[in-house]
């Protein structure tokens, strides 16, 4: 494989770890909606409940979810929330 290839993200192993990370998000009120994987591996997420509000969710989606995506998940470079406007 050529040194710049990108891992294609398997979109059935992303969902499965997201159901997993769903389980502590649903405990609080809250949930986690995969909105968009791009090419690049670029995971888009909205999150819902009371995460939506929660002033801690911006810090739960890239020092955590993000962390647990891209250890288990190959192929995934970044998390980043979906664009309310």
């Amino acid at each position: 494989m050529a040194e710049n290839a990108k891992t294609p993200v398997n979109l059935e192993l992303l969902e499965a770890t997201l159901n997993i990370i769903r389980q502590s998000l649903q405990a609080d009120g809250g949930d986690v909606v995969l909105v968009n994987c791009d090419e690049n591996g670029v995971v888009t997420l909205e999150m819902t409940g009371a995460c939506a509000g929660c002033p801690l969710s911006s810090f739960d989606m890239s020092e955590g979810i993000e962390r647990i995506l891209r250890e288990h998940v190959p192929g995934v470079t970044k998390v980043q929330p979906a664009m309310a406007w």
